[in-house]
């Protein structure tokens, strides 16, 4: 299975919640780092280490694959790459 396949498969519930967690630190530190007054250096750096944290968590969260759900068809089967 690669990488596209398990993009498009099915994730289960439970990383489906942690993706979502992940969206929301990364739109939270995204504000904070772009907030239009100044802010204390330690908080522009730990914004920006909420942000790689909330990126990894939602890439991983997304290509984990739920094994027993069934598809109802071939994932790219009739797909043009």
């Amino acid at each position: 299975m690669n990488i596209i396949e398990r993009a498009q498969a099915p994730t289960p519930n439970f990383f489906k919640t942690l993706r979502t967690l992940g969206l929301i630190l990364v739109a939270v530190s995204g504000s904070v780092l772009t907030a239009p007054i100044a802010l204390p250096a330690a908080i522009i750096s730990i914004a920006g280490y909420i942000a790689v944290a909330g990126t990894v968590l939602s890439a991983v969260s997304q290509v984990t694959v739920d094994d027993n759900a069934k598809l109802s068809k071939p994932v790219l089967e009739n797909a043009k790459l």
